[in-house]
């Protein structure tokens, strides 16, 4: 994991397997800040929907145990909303790099979109 110093407060960025874990160790919460068709289409099992249109810093829930980490398809978007959780006062937020698209290339499970049946699909990929 990466550690990056934003105005005395800490930016973390978490490869695709290190969230993995963390999530298997129910260590950390994945907030997905992808579009609601975007997260229809695929998304990590578990991770809970805040698309950036609609994303309130002060609306998350509070950190505890576990580790906030926001996720994207890129890394572009929830790097953007880590900067805005860190203004809103929050001491420390990681994001996951590479966003989906690193954790699907790392072969990871999740939740896709079942076209014959219009239903969702769990994609095993280990």
């Amino acid at each position: 994991m990466k550690r990056e110093s934003v105005d005395g407060k800490t930016l973390e960025t978490w490869t695709a397997q290190e969230l993995h874990e963390a999530l298997e160790a129910r260590k950390a919460v994945l907030i997905d800040v992808r579009s609601p068709a975007e997260y229809m289409l695929g998304h990590v099992a578990g991770s809970l929907l805040m698309p950036m249109a609609d994303f309130d810093a002060k609306a998350l829930p509070e950190e505890g145990k576990k580790r906030l980490v926001l996720m994207c398809g890129s890394a572009m978007r929830s790097e953007k909303m880590a900067h805005k959780v860190l203004s809103a006062g929050a001491e420390r937020i990681a994001h996951l790099e590479g966003g989906f698209g690193a954790w699907k290339e790392a072969k990871l499970p999740h939740v896709a979109a079942d076209f014959p049946s219009g239903g969702q699909s769990r994609v095993n990929q280990d």
